[in-house]
């Protein structure tokens, strides 16, 4: 009889044990987010800073809830990278169902935010609120994209908890190897926005140059 785990309690370890799930040791398996990244123009820079402002305000105001970093934070960087616009399309809480390979283990649950382009997968997005730690989402999004139907292209993905940001990449295999980029900040100096959104902008084309 199959085991029914829900995505938001599955563990690195189960992901590692259940569905032979690797950490990629290879620094270049990730190469994307180091990459020269795309210039972001000075409207954007602009658009950045505000936002920037806008989530310190936020959270003054506790709790600053996933469904604030959705409209406040992702909406518009997803806008800003083009996510929204042809041949890209977004769903919402889109329900996805992972078993391994005997059958025994099935994870379900719902990725917040699923870019596609036509019926590929482009990216899985994770967003957390803002009092919770990029790694409270790992595992979760992982097994989302475990659950990617193709095997040819490798999957990208983030978390974000609207402060905090970081990329996965996921590749199928034997085994399945994920890495993660550095995590960007926004209490660092400067503004990390202007970064994400490049690497944003850069899987964009990775996406647009594949066929």
């Amino acid at each position: 009889m199959s085991k029914t785990i829900r995505a938001s309690d599955i563990s690195l370890h189960d992901l590692r044990t259940q569905f032979n799930l690797q950490l990629a040791k290879d620094n270049q398996f990730f190469p994307e987010w180091q990459a020269e990244l795309p210039d972001t123009i000075d409207f954007d820079k602009q658009f950045l800073d505000r936002m920037k402002d806008d989530y310190f305000n936020l959270l003054e105001y506790p709790p600053l809830l996933e469904d604030t970093v959705k409209m406040a934070i992702l909406g518009p960087l997803l806008h800003l990278a083009g996510f929204y616009s042809y041949p890209f399309h977004t769903k919402s809480e889109y329900s996805i169902k992972v078993s391994n390979v005997d059958g025994d283990v099935i994870v379900e649950g719902k990725i917040d935010i699923l870019v596609l382009k036509e019926q590929l997968w482009v990216m899985v997005i994770e967003s957390k609120q803002a009092a919770f730690s990029i790694e409270v989402g790992l595992a979760q999004i992982l097994a989302y994209m475990l659950a990617n139907e193709n095997q040819d292209k490798p999957c990208f993905g983030m978390i974000t908890t609207g402060g905090s940001f970081v990329f996965i990449k996921l590749v199928k295999g034997k085994p399945a190897q994920y890495a993660l980029s550095k995590v960007f900040e926004l209490r660092n100096p400067g503004n990390e926005l202007y970064t994400v959104l490049g690497v944003l902008k850069l899987l964009e084309q990775v996406a647009l140059s594949e066929k």
